[in-house]
């Protein structure tokens, strides 16, 4: 599934692989700060600055099939702040179309 080739690609610093996932018309909206951003809005440098700096721990797929994935972690963030991150993923065409996050800072 979709879930093996996300994070083996955001933990191998793969931004070819990770930038596969995702279609030209891709959206994400983080419920923590009430922020959408569109693939336009998502810069080569910006994701790949944060997986270099954002490490993820326990990442786990709690559901995942042709139409949708959700997937849980404890995430460490370059400035030091820890959140646990749920993030629900729509797919379309087997990428993921859209993202919606919900965060607990730890």
């Amino acid at each position: 599934m979709l879930y093996e080739k996300l994070t083996g690609a955001w933990n191998a610093c793969d931004l070819d692989g990770w930038k596969a996932c995702y279609p030209s018309d891709y959206t994400f909206l983080s419920h923590a700060n009430g922020m959408t951003m569109t693939s336009d809005d998502i810069s080569d440098d910006m994701m790949l600055g944060m997986m270099q700096t954002t490490k993820l721990e326990k990442q786990r797929c709690l559901y995942e099939d042709e139409n949708i994935l959700v997937e849980h972690s404890f995430a460490t963030f370059g400035s030091g702040a820890k959140e646990a991150v749920i993030a629900v993923h729509t797919k379309k065409d087997g990428l993921i179309w859209q993202t919606e996050t919900g965060a607990t800072p730890l």
